[in-house]
C-alpha cells in the first residue's frame, strides 16, 4: 500500500459551485496510485464539498436558490452577526452539505458516475481562497 497528501487551493468568486474535478483527477494521475481510496476535506467551516451533476448549469443554480430559501439571511434566529449577513447563513449551508468526501478509485479513474463532478461549494458572498486536503491510499 502506497498513500500521497496534496493540498487544493481553489479561489472562489463568490457564492456557488465551482468544479474542480479536473485538478483532482491530474494530481491523481501523477500519484501512480491505481486501485485505492481517495479522501477529500474542506478546511473551512463556511463553505463545503459536494458531488453533483457536472452537465447542466441549471443544477447548479437550482442548487444556490434553494440553499438560499433554506438558510435565508438575516434571520433573527442568528446571534453570530459580526462578520456580516452571510456568515452565520454559510455555516448552517455548511453543516447541511460536507465538509469530507471518499471517492473510490479504480484502474487510476475516480468511479464518479458520467454526469457527476466534484465542487466546491462556497456559502460566502465574498471570495476566497479555499484549502481542501487529499489524501489517497492505495496500490
Amino acid at each position: 500500500m502506497r498513500q500521497k497528501f496534496t493540498q487544493f487551493e481553489i479561489a472562489s468568486r463568490g457564492q456557488g459551485l465551482l468544479d474542480f474535478t479536473h485538478e483532482v483527477r491530474r494530481w491523481l494521475e501523477e500519484t501512480g496510485i491505481r486501485d485505492g481510496l481517495l479522501t477529500l476535506f474542506i478546511r473551512h467551516t463556511s463553505a463545503s464539498l459536494v458531488i453533483q451533476e457536472n452537465a447542466d448549469p441549471d443544477v447548479q443554480r437550482d442548487l444556490e436558490a434553494f440553499m438560499a430559501r433554506l438558510v435565508p439571511e438575516h434571520d433573527p434566529l442568528y446571534s453570530h452577526i459580526l462578520e456580516g449577513p452571510d456568515d452565520m447563513p454559510a455555516h448552517v449551508r455548511a453543516t447541511l452539505t460536507q465538509a469530507q468526501l471518499s471517492i473510490p478509485v479504480y484502474d487510476g479513474h475516480l468511479m464518479l458516475g458520467t454526469w457527476q463532478g466534484i465542487y466546491l461549494f462556497e456559502h460566502r458572498h465574498h471570495s476566497h481562497v479555499r484549502k481542501i486536503a487529499a489524501h489517497v491510499i492505495g496500490e
